[in-house]
């Protein structure tokens, strides 16, 4: 039974991907809003309108969405709604909403760079383009206005926006102080660790972003905030943000000690390493396994615990 909660209403949707369901949400302000959207489905969007009419709603009623990040399962079955909606989010969420040619050019020469520095075999490189196949999944349209850290999004009053980056560049939180609720995206799951996925630099710059790093640092900034309650984009919400904000830093920081401890023993490639954080799915899921060891490396750098070092065309990390 979907029901409002202090003028929140939680409906949730079937994905294609293995992160399973995903939660959207409604919020009651001075304009009916929609926070995230699902995947591009057909079945995503039936069960949509089956759970606004349990509120008495259609899509028409819906006068505004804002992202929380650009990632699929968040943004893709605005391409069911009319372009004349209103669409929200961080700036950073263009890119990938609105595909252009060189957007695709630049993400491909991107990925075959870093392929050939963490020396993945070239067996492997298919899967460089194989990382299109779920933006059929995506939207393409643009935003029609940008939020971003300490904005009041339009129609909400209440609410203040934080920047989030970590699992995507392009993520916000969404912060009411006067009872204590956020809605978090996917920045803090109650079940899983969202993984810090790897992207090309951003506009005007040459480095790419160290996701972990970020990530690291946009939950520890919930700390900072008397959250009662999280929405969260999968799986429960959550009431013990400050529990599992410690949780999450302490786990991650023990998978790089591990590593740690094999570069100790020898100087390894970030696909070495892989192979052995992720015997059993690296080449299942070689994309989200790569950003995730990439994560520990530039956290074990960023702490002075371990050296890179060019050999070849690929780089060898060792403590």
């Amino acid at each position: 039974m979907i029901e409002w909660n202090n003028g929140i209403a939680v409906l949730t949707l079937l994905t294609p991907f293995p992160v399973g369901d995903v939660n959207i949400f409604l919020i009651k302000g001075e304009r009916l809003t929609l926070i995230d959207v699902g995947p591009k489905t057909e079945a995503a969007w039936e069960s949509f309108k089956s759970q606004l009419k349990e509120l008495k709603l259609t899509p028409r009623d819906i006068e505004q969405v804002i992202l929380t990040h650009h990632h699929p399962d968040h943004v893709g079955l605005l391409d069911f709604f009319p372009p004349s909606l209103e669409v929200y989010g961080h700036p950073l969420n263009e890119r990938w909403l609105n595909r252009t040619d060189t957007f695709f050019e630049e993400h491909k020469e991107f990925f075959h760079r870093l392929f050939v520095e963490f020396a993945i075999p070239e067996r492997f490189f298919p899967y460089i383009e194989a990382m299109k196949k779920t933006l059929k999944f995506s939207c393409n349209r643009s935003l029609t206005g940008t939020i971003t850290e300490g904005d009041t999004p339009p129609g909400l009053d209440d609410w203040k926006v934080l920047n989030t980056p970590g699992h995507a560049q392009s993520h916000i939180a969404l912060w009411r102080e006067t009872d204590g609720v956020a809605i978090g995206g996917d920045l803090l799951l109650a079940t899983i660790s969202p993984n810090p996925l790897l992207e090309p630099p951003l506009p005007g710059e040459t480095e790419r972003p160290a996701p972990q790093l970020q990530y690291n640092a946009s939950i520890k900034k919930l700390l900072n905030y008397p959250i009662q309650c999280m929405y969260a984009g999968h799986g429960p919400e959550i009431r013990n943000v400050a529990e599992l904000v410690e949780k999450r830093l302490a786990k991650q920081h023990e998978r790089a000690m591990l590593v740690k401890s094999w570069l100790e023993a020898a100087p390894l490639t970030v696909f070495e390493i892989c192979q052995r954080l992720f015997p059993a799915v690296y080449e299942r899921e070689l994309t989200l396994t790569i950003s995730e060891t990439v994560a520990q490396l530039d956290y074990l750098r960023s702490l002075g615990e371990i050296d890179m070092m060019k050999d070849n065309k690929a780089y060898l990390y060792k403590a």
